[in-house]
């Protein structure tokens, strides 16, 4: 099955180098388009069956249509579009206009995923597109989603009432996927921390979206009453306020940028994480703390909620109050063996393996 693979965020994440080395295992024949800005043609690596085409401008990129009709021409000039059996666009619409294009003219059934930007920016933000976003999911044959509040937020308050059922038939949930390293080192735990000593941890940039500020705040509440909190923070700290923030604090351990074989130490030696994001798609980190038998406290309605039934792998929060994360980690503690354990057990449903044999059945299912 030959499949196009449309993918406009190609050069910001390893994320699609892991997911097209799985789909290749499960007899797809896969050619990647990624269409990128035009300085970038000396910055670019050629890959088998992979096309990264400097075919825009940067001020293209205020020009959504204009951009649009650049990318079209580009790609049916460098691709036979009428050999392939899908397109599966990985964004809903920088990569699913075109998708709906090339449907439109060769008649070729699309699969569209919708991601972060997508929502937070293009249906939020830009009220003049929000017609061809939901013209895109109309006319796609599927519509996948990373996680099941993504789905809910876009479907609830970006598309008209009356369409509402016809996209969410069309519509699975289809989470990403981590680096095989996780899953070759999970780590049990067999007894509960002790005490009122406990051991918090968050990986990533340290940005103002992490929910850093909310989270220390919560460690406050929780030395108030009486414990004692080590919180390691591992990642680049992106913001001035946080650098003095981290000095000044006796209980926050910062460990710069690292790599996975060095987290996987720290977060063996931790007991929770915890990662409050404002906005986040997925959350793969989350995914990784799991297999070293972390509890998780994530987001509610962002990426990572709904993954799992509320409690099974940690619990969700708001973003803006720290006694609702208080009350998350004494949950988990009531019954943190177990959760733990969970936590170690479902984390393979982020196997790259099986996500790609759940695209497969889905490409079947499409193809004309």
């Amino acid at each position: 099955m030959r499949i196009l693979q449309i993918a406009n965020d190609y050069l910001n994440t390893n994320l699609y180098n892991e997911l097209f080395d799985a789909l290749s295992k499960v007899k797809t024949e896969n050619h990647v388009y990624i269409p990128v800005n035009v300085e970038l043609v000396k910055k670019i690596k050629i890959y088998n069956n992979t096309i990264i085409s400097p075919c825009f401008t940067k001020i293209d990129r205020f020009l959504f249509f204009t951009k649009q009709k650049k990318m079209f021409r580009d790609v049916t000039q460098k691709l036979a579009i009428n050999e392939f059996d899908v397109i599966h666009a990985h964004t809903l619409f920088s990569g699913g206009y075109l998708a709906y294009q090339l449907n439109k003219k060769y008649n070729i059934p699309y699969i569209v995923a919708v991601r972060n930007t997508d929502i937070n920016v293009f249906f939020k933000y830009m009220i003049h597109l929000r017609s061809t976003g939901i013209n895109i999911l109309r006319n796609a044959s599927s519509v996948v989603f990373l996680s099941p509040a993504y789905r809910e937020r876009l479907i609830n308050h970006y598309v008209p009432r009356k369409l509402r059922e016809e996209i969410f038939k069309k519509s699975i949930v289809i989470p990403n996927g981590i680096d095989d390293y996780w899953l070759e080192n999970k780590y049990y735990r067999e007894i509960s921390p002790e005490g009122k000593k406990l051991k918090l941890i968050f990986v990533g940039s340290i940005t103002p979206n992490k929910g850093i500020e909310v989270s220390v705040k919560a460690c406050e509440l929780l030395i108030e009453e009486g414990y004692d909190i080590e919180f390691t923070m591992i990642g680049k700290v992106e913001c001035k306020a946080y650098k003095k923030m981290i000095e000044s604090s006796n209980f926050i351990r910062h460990i710069d940028y690292s790599p996975k074989e060095v987290i996987i130490e720290h977060m063996r030696k931790a007991d929770i994480f915890i990662m409050p994001s404002k906005h986040e798609t997925f959350g793969l980190v989350y995914a990784e703390a799991m297999s070293q038998g972390l509890p998780v406290i994530y987001t509610e309605g962002e990426g990572f909620d709904g993954q799992f039934p509320e409690g099974e792998v940690g619990f969700h929060v708001s973003t803006n109050d720290p006694k609702e994360i208080v009350e998350a980690i004494y949950k988990i503690m009531n019954d943190y063996v177990n959760i733990s354990d969970r936590c170690v057990k479902k984390v393979e449903r982020f196997n790259w393996d099986m996500i790609a044999q759940n695209l497969l059945n889905l490409y079947s299912e499409t193809k004309i």
